[in-house]
């Protein structure tokens, strides 16, 4: 029997090729952004979230919310294989009638929990779920990615100072630090850094990861909270567009489609037949 860390890295490797054929079925989509995702959303939640097709009811579950909501794509194609819906909704992404589009929908999905997409918001709902956790007594934890541009919203400041005045600990952010942003290099439009720093000066507990190592992040993820009564802030370095090497720390592929030869050199690196 091979390793649980190998597994979980063919799993990532299955979950970048599922992103790839749906978006490029669909017609368009955020590679880029969704590939850089890609090792989160499986240490999560295949080692760390409590949440089950069973339990999505359970008001004692584990939250998750991708506040970077144009990268719905990675999200659908993990909880489609843990079994939160059927595998065949997957091929009608994009496509008119599907419960898949490019943002994901709550009302819709099952498993989503928030509906993403307008920047900016997911850290103040789920800063919002951990107080009613707090409120309510309960100790489920709540875990939101956000992307590293969103970090120039002036509502994410406001949500990391409500978090750290009441002591959410509960809360943890990960933050896909890929540093490129629609447009251009993040430091080139609006910087953020010593983006470490100000969360700390947030009154967050902050550490720094490799996002695309699934056992530091799953070690990590399983140790929170890093300090009581404050919440914790992973900063996952990434590369936006892992995995397609052309894609790789390119800001012209935020939202950009590959063209027959890039969509065969994609598909021999991520390994999927071309037919």
């Amino acid at each position: 029997m091979r390793d649980r860390p190998n597994l979980l890295n063919d799993k990532a490797e299955e979950i970048r090729r599922s992103i790839f054929k749906m978006i490029c079925d669909g017609g368009g989509g955020h590679i880029p952004a969704s590939l850089s995702i890609v090792e989160i959303l499986v240490a999560l939640y295949y080692e760390v979230l409590n949440v089950t097709p069973a339990t999505i009811c359970d008001p004692g579950r584990d939250r998750f919310i991708l506040s970077k909501g144009h990268a719905c794509v990675t999200l659908y194609a993990v909880l489609a294989d843990l079994g939160f819906f059927d595998k065949s909704a997957l091929d009608t992404f994009g496509r008119r009638g599907s419960i898949l589009g490019g943002h994901p929908d709550m009302l819709k999905i099952p498993g989503v929990e928030a509906s993403t997409g307008a920047l900016g918001h997911g850290l103040p709902f789920g800063a919002g779920i951990a107080m009613a956790a707090k409120m309510d007594n309960r100790d489920f934890k709540v875990f939101v990615v956000m992307g590293d541009g969103e970090c120039q919203e002036g509502s994410v400041w406001e949500a990391a100072m409500f978090a750290a005045q009441h002591r959410l600990d509960n809360l943890c952010v990960i933050i896909d630090y890929n540093r490129l942003q629609a447009m251009d290099e993040l430091d080139k439009i609006v910087s953020v850094s010593p983006l470490a720093d100000k969360w700390r000066a947030f009154g967050w507990q902050v550490k720094e990861a490799d996002g695309h190592n699934i056992k530091e992040l799953v070690d990590l993820c399983t140790a929170l909270p890093f300090q009581p009564k404050k919440p914790s802030m992973i900063i996952a370095n990434t590369i936006k567009g892992k995995g397609v090497s052309f894609m790789e720390n390119e800001p012209i592929w935020h939202y950009r489609m590959p063209n027959g030869q890039e969509m065969r050199v994609a598909c021999n690196e991520l390994g999927i037949d071309p037919k």
